[in-house]
């Protein structure tokens, strides 16, 4: 049973929906909002109080893509967390490349890095009961009828290392592929510490092709033309690549009480698709359950937090 929820990423969209869907369920007693921004959090929890008639939400004003502002933030977190949903990220803005501290693209950071460390220090911490459930994306595995290929790559700690700080992009990085590989080494990351932490269920879920997020206004002006004003209008719903932002956010709420997923595993829609049923992406991608491909991504991911 899930009490209390931390959603990063709160303050809008999927992770908004994904709040006032749980704050329905009887079950749930609070749920912390993790935003960057103060103004937008205190307008956000708000709108969910009005919304669902529950004062059940606390405000954590975290930066993911900035490491202190992670650990800063976790000195308001008293309880112990039943079910971590680690939504917040996306294409990272104008700058994806643009180095952090930590030696990562803002893009790796936003995404990846912040959340490693705040599960990571939640765990030594013990405040973790449950479940940490990564949003994924179907882009992680490819999806070719928008462009997207399946990544390609020897999947060592070097490789892996060079997508997190832009070197593998040379002096173009294109958003999308950036975001889709990240992504899969966040997938990978998950299925490794699954395996360390068996007692609480580790799992990738993506929301799938969804409507009504501000996903679209990070990518370049003629990809966000096109996907504004003919895609998602006409030629998604027509092939039934995309859903409601109240399926997408479903999506998360089923997952984080559902047992019966497998530990490690990544669920997203079927192969070619990215609406509709969900399934493990690996019964067709067989990278993702590669034990030494995601011990790689774990090692990676580490060299920057040494």
């Amino acid at each position: 049973m899930n009490k209390t929820i931390l959603i990063t990423g709160a303050n809008s969209g999927i992770g908004k929906e994904t709040a006032r869907q749980l704050a329905l369920l009887d079950t749930t007693e609070k749920i912390y909002l993790v935003c960057r921004n103060l103004d937008r959090a205190i307008l956000a929890k708000d709108d969910l109080e009005k919304s669902t008639g529950r004062s059940i939400f606390e405000i954590i004003i975290m930066d993911v893509a900035n490491i202190d502002s992670v650990k800063d933030a976790l000195k308001y977190i008293y309880d112990p967390i039943d079910a971590v949903i680690l939504n917040a990220g996306g294409l990272a803005g104008s700058s994806p490349e643009q180095i952090t501290k930590d030696g990562v693209t803002f893009i790796s950071a936003s995404n990846l890095l912040g959340h490693v460390v705040l599960v990571e220090e939640l765990l030594k911490l013990g405040r973790i009961n449950n479940t940490v459930l990564f949003a994924g994306t179907e882009a992680a595995r490819g999806v070719k009828v928008l462009g997207v290929k399946r990544p390609a790559l020897n999947n060592s700690v070097q490789e892996f290392t060079s997508i997190l700080n832009g070197q593998y992009f040379g002096d173009s990085m294109d958003n999308m592929e950036a975001y889709s590989l990240v992504k899969y080494i966040g997938a990978l990351w998950i299925s490794y510490m699954a395996k360390q932490h068996p007692h609480i269920q580790l799992i990738t879920v993506s929301p799938g092709g969804t409507q009504g997020t501000s996903f679209t206004k990070e990518l370049p002006f003629f990809q966000k033309f096109m996907f504004d004003y003919i895609m998602m209008p006409f030629l998604l719903p027509l092939m039934g690549m995309t859903h409601s932002l109240q399926k997408g956010s479903q999506r998360f709420v089923d997952s984080i009480q559902d047992p019966t997923l497998s530990n490690g595993g990544f669920y997203a829609s079927k192969e070619k698709v990215t609406a509709g049923p969900m399934v493990e992406q690996s019964s067709f991608f067989g990278s993702l359950k590669n034990e030494g491909f995601q011990k790689n991504a774990y090692d990676a991911i580490q060299s920057f937090l040494a």
